[in-house]
């Protein structure tokens, strides 16, 4: 099973709280380049599902994708975090992503669609939870404050 990036929902301590953590101490949402450069994400309990399905119906040996949004562009992440924070949402240079982001630098910079077409033939799999940006949205991302100062242990 390949989980994307962002496997988000509340209670996520992963990528995205990450960056809401870094656009608090920052006091700018920010972006690499023209923010273009995107991310797939499912929601948590949409991958949960799909190990379970995984588990009954997959072939052994089946490469699972558990993607739900095949690319959200990281311009569209950092706006919704800036008018939840209240901050102003602005680009920063590749030069500057290293100081601004520190390790998750390397992350935004990527772009990395993906598709779980396959996945979904194989195995019925329809996500029905929230996409990223809704996600977002509902807030609970903005209620609690993380530590940043190291790597999770674990993706999102």
């Amino acid at each position: 099973m390949r989980l994307p990036p962002t496997n988000h929902g509340d209670g996520d301590h992963g990528f995205i709280a990450t960056l809401v953590e870094i656009a608090r101490q920052k006091g700018v949402s920010g972006y690499i380049g023209d923010g273009s450069n995107r991310w797939p994400a499912v929601h948590r309990l949409d991958s949960a599902r799909l190990f379970l399905l995984a588990l009954e119906q997959a072939p052994a040996g089946s490469t699972l994708h558990a993607i739900a949004d095949e690319g959200v562009p990281i311009r569209d992440i950092a706006e919704v975090i800036g008018r939840h924070l209240d901050l102003p949402i602005v680009a920063i240079s590749t030069e500057d992503a290293g100081e601004h982001f520190a390790w998750m630098a390397g992350f935004l910079a990527a772009d990395s669609p993906a598709s779980s077409t396959l996945t979904r033939e194989l195995t019925g799999w329809h996500p029905t939870q929230p996409g990223l940006i809704a996600d977002l949205e509902q807030g609970h991302y903005f209620q609690h404050a993380i530590d940043v100062s190291t790597k999770p242990v674990a993706t999102s």
